[in-house]
């Protein structure tokens, strides 16, 4: 669908000295005596409305193409053509702003949400779209995984370290306080061997979160 053409408020005054106005449809003469004030006339030839007036505020002149006149509101993307023999979905274009009326405005620079990183492998600055840190981000640069802020491995390390040293003290109680009941009874090792192993591993996590490579943030967008 495309827009009507501009129209002009009244037509010249024919031979009586009577206001007219082309219809822009069919192309006949509309008589407009006293019907000056309304922004809509309907010919009497083929029965479809022509503008008169500018459409009013916020609203807009479409027109379908079985002919129908439509009014909609400037900023509408698709409208419904009323008639039951039409009922076609009409979709329009963006409105486009006149530069007198709207003056041009510079463009502001759009900036990421995010926080850009100094990886703490390779040096490199990325931009990691977190908006905390404390987090584990992966360097696009050197494919490596670091911290993001010393906080979370210094926390980590410390409770892995606490657990894995509760885990071996428990160990050593059951060693120290079951030796005669092992002796009887075999599966007590197992017990044993539950408590070492995890302390261990929690001592394992501890060492790789005390080693692991931090990154800074530099800037902040967010």
């Amino acid at each position: 669908a495309e827009l009507p053409p501009p129209y002009t408020a009244i037509a010249s005054p024919d031979a009586s000295g009577v206001p007219v106005i082309n219809c822009r449809v069919c192309q006949s003469l509309i008589n407009l005596d006293g019907k000056l004030h309304q922004h809509v006339v309907k010919c009497t030839v083929c029965n479809e409305a022509t503008p008169i007036k500018n459409p009013p505020a916020g609203k807009k002149y479409v027109r379908c193409q079985c002919n129908c006149l439509l009014i909609c509101k400037d900023t509408s993307r698709k409208i419904g053509c009323p008639r039951p023999n039409c009922r076609r979905i009409i979709t329009l274009g963006p409105v486009m702003l006149i530069p007198e009326e709207q003056p041009a405005q510079p463009a502001l620079p759009v900036q990421p949400d995010g926080t850009r990183v100094v990886c703490g492998h390779c040096g490199n600055t990325f931009l990691w779209m977190e908006l905390r840190f404390n987090t584990l981000a992966k360097c696009p640069h050197c494919k490596k995984i670091s911290s993001v802020g010393s906080a979370l491995p210094r926390r980590r390390c410390c409770a892995y370290i606490t657990i894995g040293m509760i885990c071996i003290f428990i160990g050593v109680g059951l060693t120290v306080g079951t030796q005669d009941f092992a002796r009887r009874f075999h599966a007590t090792y197992v017990s044993w061997a539950i408590a070492y192993l995890l302390g261990l591993i929690c001592l394992i996590r501890a060492c790789y979160w005390g080693a692991i490579k931090v990154s800074y943030p530099e800037h902040s967008f967010a």
